[in-house]
Protein backbone atom coordinates (compact mmCIF):
# COMPACT_ATOMS: atom_id res chain seq x y z
CA UNK A 1 0.00 0.00 0.00
CA UNK A 2 1.10 3.77 -0.49
CA UNK A 3 1.59 5.92 2.03
CA UNK A 4 -0.51 8.64 2.69
CA UNK A 5 0.06 12.06 3.42
CA UNK A 6 -2.68 14.15 4.61
CA UNK A 7 -2.96 18.19 5.18
CA UNK A 8 -5.13 18.65 8.03
CA UNK A 9 -6.18 21.22 10.65
CA UNK A 10 -8.45 23.02 8.31
CA UNK A 11 -10.29 22.02 10.02
CA UNK A 12 -9.34 19.46 13.21
CA UNK A 13 -13.09 18.18 13.00
CA UNK A 14 -12.66 17.45 9.84
CA UNK A 15 -9.41 15.94 9.87
CA UNK A 16 -10.20 13.05 12.67
CA UNK A 17 -13.19 12.09 10.35
CA UNK A 18 -10.65 11.64 7.34
CA UNK A 19 -8.54 9.21 9.84
CA UNK A 20 -11.59 7.01 11.32
CA UNK A 21 -13.08 6.84 7.42
CA UNK A 22 -9.72 5.80 5.93
CA UNK A 23 -9.34 3.01 8.62
CA UNK A 24 -12.72 2.13 8.87
CA UNK A 25 -12.27 1.36 5.10
CA UNK A 26 -9.58 -1.31 5.98
CA UNK A 27 -11.15 -2.84 8.50
CA UNK A 28 -12.10 -6.24 7.58
CA UNK A 29 -13.98 -9.40 9.01
CA UNK A 30 -10.64 -11.49 9.45
CA UNK A 31 -9.05 -8.82 11.97
CA UNK A 32 -5.56 -8.54 10.88
CA UNK A 33 -5.25 -4.89 11.62
CA UNK A 34 -3.68 -4.26 7.68
CA UNK A 35 -4.09 -0.89 7.99
CA UNK A 36 -2.19 1.79 5.24
CA UNK A 37 0.68 4.03 6.91
CA UNK A 38 -0.69 8.14 7.17
CA UNK A 39 1.51 10.67 7.90
CA UNK A 40 -0.78 13.61 9.20
CA UNK A 41 0.37 17.55 8.88
CA UNK A 42 -2.19 19.73 10.87
CA UNK A 43 -1.60 23.18 9.68
CA UNK A 44 -2.72 26.60 11.81
CA UNK A 45 -5.85 27.11 10.36
CA UNK A 46 -5.97 30.63 11.63
CA UNK A 47 -2.38 31.58 9.87
CA UNK A 48 -3.92 29.76 6.45
CA UNK A 49 -7.22 31.43 6.94
CA UNK A 50 -5.63 35.02 7.52
CA UNK A 51 -3.66 34.43 4.14
CA UNK A 52 -6.45 33.66 2.25
CA UNK A 53 -8.86 36.92 3.91
CA UNK A 54 -5.95 39.03 2.63
CA UNK A 55 -5.51 37.12 -0.70
CA UNK A 56 -2.14 36.55 -0.47
CA UNK A 57 -2.63 33.44 -2.91
CA UNK A 58 1.24 33.09 -3.61
CA UNK A 59 2.01 33.48 0.10
CA UNK A 60 -0.87 30.98 1.01
CA UNK A 61 0.19 28.72 -2.09
CA UNK A 62 4.15 28.35 -0.51
CA UNK A 63 2.05 27.19 2.95
CA UNK A 64 0.79 24.34 1.65
CA UNK A 65 3.67 23.64 -0.47
CA UNK A 66 6.00 23.78 2.03
CA UNK A 67 3.85 21.58 4.22
CA UNK A 68 3.42 18.99 1.32
CA UNK A 69 7.17 18.58 0.58
CA UNK A 70 7.66 18.00 4.80
CA UNK A 71 5.00 14.74 4.22
CA UNK A 72 6.95 13.75 1.53
CA UNK A 73 10.03 13.31 3.16
CA UNK A 74 8.53 11.92 6.32
CA UNK A 75 7.77 9.19 3.53
CA UNK A 76 4.14 10.14 1.90
CA UNK A 77 3.69 8.54 -1.50
CA UNK A 78 0.40 10.93 -1.99
CA UNK A 79 -0.95 13.76 -0.38
CA UNK A 80 -4.79 14.96 0.25
CA UNK A 81 -6.22 18.81 1.24
CA UNK A 82 -8.48 17.64 3.95
CA UNK A 83 -10.74 20.34 3.31
CA UNK A 84 -12.24 22.11 0.39
CA UNK A 85 -11.19 25.89 0.53
CA UNK A 86 -7.39 24.86 -0.28
CA UNK A 87 -8.77 23.66 -2.94
CA UNK A 88 -9.29 26.97 -4.01
CA UNK A 89 -4.98 26.71 -4.92
CA UNK A 90 -5.23 22.93 -5.67
CA UNK A 91 -3.28 23.62 -9.87
CA UNK A 92 -0.48 25.71 -8.45
CA UNK A 93 -0.20 22.71 -5.96
CA UNK A 94 -0.25 20.29 -8.12
CA UNK A 95 1.85 21.49 -10.37
CA UNK A 96 4.77 22.69 -7.93
CA UNK A 97 4.32 19.10 -5.99
CA UNK A 98 6.60 16.42 -6.07
CA UNK A 99 4.21 13.93 -5.37
CA UNK A 100 0.65 13.18 -6.51
CA UNK A 101 -2.12 15.30 -5.38
CA UNK A 102 -5.49 13.98 -5.23
CA UNK A 103 -8.38 16.66 -5.46
CA UNK A 104 -11.65 16.77 -3.88
CA UNK A 105 -13.65 18.53 -6.39
CA UNK A 106 -12.54 15.88 -9.13
CA UNK A 107 -13.71 13.38 -7.46
CA UNK A 108 -16.86 15.04 -6.21
CA UNK A 109 -17.32 15.71 -10.00
CA UNK A 110 -16.63 12.48 -11.24
CA UNK A 111 -19.67 11.11 -8.72
CA UNK A 112 -22.03 13.60 -9.49
CA UNK A 113 -21.38 12.57 -13.04
CA UNK A 114 -21.78 9.00 -12.06
CA UNK A 115 -25.22 9.98 -10.94
CA UNK A 116 -26.80 12.08 -13.86
CA UNK A 117 -26.66 15.18 -11.82
CA UNK A 118 -26.68 18.31 -13.59
CA UNK A 119 -27.78 21.39 -11.62
CA UNK A 120 -25.97 21.24 -8.03
CA UNK A 121 -26.06 23.21 -5.14
CA UNK A 122 -22.92 24.39 -3.34
CA UNK A 123 -22.38 25.16 0.51
CA UNK A 124 -19.15 26.12 1.69
CA UNK A 125 -17.18 28.63 3.23
CA UNK A 126 -17.02 32.29 1.88
CA UNK A 127 -13.87 31.40 0.12
CA UNK A 128 -15.41 28.43 -1.74
CA UNK A 129 -18.79 29.84 -2.94
CA UNK A 130 -17.04 33.14 -3.93
CA UNK A 131 -14.77 31.57 -5.72
CA UNK A 132 -14.90 29.58 -9.38
CA UNK A 133 -12.72 26.65 -8.48
CA UNK A 134 -16.03 23.98 -8.22
CA UNK A 135 -17.84 25.72 -11.08
CA UNK A 136 -14.94 25.32 -13.40
CA UNK A 137 -14.36 21.77 -12.65
CA UNK A 138 -18.04 20.72 -12.90
CA UNK A 139 -18.69 23.08 -16.12
CA UNK A 140 -16.46 20.96 -18.17
CA UNK A 141 -18.56 17.85 -17.36
CA UNK A 142 -21.84 19.75 -18.31
CA UNK A 143 -22.95 20.35 -14.93
CA UNK A 144 -23.96 23.47 -13.61
CA UNK A 145 -22.82 24.58 -9.85
CA UNK A 146 -25.10 27.14 -8.11
CA UNK A 147 -24.39 29.22 -5.06
CA UNK A 148 -27.19 29.93 -2.44
CA UNK A 149 -28.19 34.14 -2.57
CA UNK A 150 -25.96 36.39 -0.98
CA UNK A 151 -28.06 36.82 2.66
CA UNK A 152 -27.77 33.10 3.01
CA UNK A 153 -23.93 32.54 2.04
CA UNK A 154 -23.25 34.72 4.56
CA UNK A 155 -25.51 32.49 7.35
CA UNK A 156 -23.39 29.59 5.77
CA UNK A 157 -20.39 31.11 6.40
CA UNK A 158 -20.93 32.52 9.97
CA UNK A 159 -22.25 29.36 10.99
CA UNK A 160 -19.13 27.61 9.87
CA UNK A 161 -16.86 29.61 11.37
CA UNK A 162 -18.44 30.50 14.53
CA UNK A 163 -20.07 27.21 15.33
CA UNK A 164 -19.27 24.29 13.32
CA UNK A 165 -15.41 24.46 12.67
CA UNK A 166 -15.07 24.76 17.27
CA UNK A 167 -17.29 20.71 16.86
CA UNK A 168 -20.43 22.86 18.13
CA UNK A 169 -23.05 21.50 16.26
CA UNK A 170 -26.59 22.56 17.05
CA UNK A 171 -29.91 21.33 16.07
CA UNK A 172 -30.94 25.00 15.64
CA UNK A 173 -27.92 25.80 13.23
CA UNK A 174 -28.80 22.38 11.34
CA UNK A 175 -32.69 22.82 11.10
CA UNK A 176 -31.34 26.80 9.51
CA UNK A 177 -29.09 25.04 6.74
CA UNK A 178 -31.98 22.53 5.74
CA UNK A 179 -34.38 25.69 5.18
CA UNK A 180 -31.69 27.45 3.12
CA UNK A 181 -31.24 23.78 1.31
CA UNK A 182 -35.52 23.67 0.81
CA UNK A 183 -34.99 27.47 -0.80
CA UNK A 184 -32.48 26.18 -2.97
CA UNK A 185 -34.79 23.75 -4.61
CA UNK A 186 -37.78 25.79 -4.69
CA UNK A 187 -36.21 28.96 -5.95
CA UNK A 188 -33.04 27.41 -7.98
CA UNK A 189 -34.27 24.28 -8.85
CA UNK A 190 -31.04 22.42 -7.92
CA UNK A 191 -30.90 18.55 -7.73
CA UNK A 192 -28.43 18.06 -5.75
CA UNK A 193 -26.29 19.53 -2.84
CA UNK A 194 -22.28 19.55 -2.62
CA UNK A 195 -21.45 19.71 0.83
CA UNK A 196 -18.47 21.90 -0.15
CA UNK A 197 -16.66 22.62 3.54
CA UNK A 198 -15.79 18.84 4.99
CA UNK A 199 -17.17 19.72 8.02
CA UNK A 200 -20.37 19.60 6.66
CA UNK A 201 -21.09 16.32 6.79
CA UNK A 202 -20.49 16.15 10.88
CA UNK A 203 -23.69 18.15 11.26
CA UNK A 204 -25.50 17.01 7.74
CA UNK A 205 -25.23 13.09 8.10
CA UNK A 206 -27.76 12.34 5.80
CA UNK A 207 -27.99 11.27 2.11
CA UNK A 208 -30.79 13.16 1.20
CA UNK A 209 -32.39 16.37 2.07
CA UNK A 210 -35.43 18.34 0.74
CA UNK A 211 -35.90 15.17 -1.31
CA UNK A 212 -32.77 15.81 -3.26
CA UNK A 213 -29.22 13.85 -2.77
CA UNK A 214 -26.35 15.39 -0.98
CA UNK A 215 -22.41 14.91 -1.91
CA UNK A 216 -20.60 14.06 1.27
CA UNK A 217 -16.82 15.83 -0.11
CA UNK A 218 -15.34 13.97 2.87
CA UNK A 219 -16.50 10.17 2.21
CA UNK A 220 -16.05 10.72 -1.63
CA UNK A 221 -12.80 11.88 -1.33
CA UNK A 222 -11.92 8.99 0.74
CA UNK A 223 -13.36 6.11 -1.31
CA UNK A 224 -10.32 8.04 -3.80
CA UNK A 225 -8.20 8.03 -1.41
CA UNK A 226 -8.18 4.31 -0.66
CA UNK A 227 -8.67 3.17 -3.96
CA UNK A 228 -5.45 5.23 -4.83
CA UNK A 229 -3.23 3.66 -1.77
CA UNK A 230 -4.29 -0.08 -2.38
CA UNK A 231 -3.08 0.64 -6.26
CA UNK A 232 0.64 -1.19 -6.93
CA UNK A 233 3.30 1.37 -6.13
Amino acid sequence: MKKIGIIGGLGPEATVDYYQRIINAFKNESGDLNYPEIILYSVNMSEFIGLMRAKKYELATMYLLDRIESLKRAGADFAVLSANTPHQLFDQLREKSTIPLISIVEATCNEAKTRGLKRAGLFGTEFTMEASFFPDVFKNQGIDVIMPDNHDKEVINYKLFSEIELGIFKDETREILIGIIEKMVREQHIDSLILGCTEFPLILDKETYAGIPVLNTTKIHVESIVKYCRENL
